[in-house]
């Protein structure tokens, strides 16, 4: 996906999802498992995603 790397994500592991603006959709993938599957949400989606996830 081309999605930069959090950085609390390490090479040794840890629990972290990389996020990538692939326009016309957000996706969402699992950092340890790069060509492993991944979801996708509308822009409105991921909006309202992270309004109910920072409350």
């Amino acid at each position: 996906m081309g999605a930069p790397r959090s950085g609390y994500s390490r090479d040794t592991g840890g629990d972290c999802v990389e996020v990538a603006d692939l326009t016309p959709c957000i996706a969402v993938r699992d950092s340890k498992q790069p060509a492993g599957p991944h979801v996708t949400f509308s822009p409105a989606a991921w909006g309202d995603f992270l309004a109910h996830a920072t409350q």
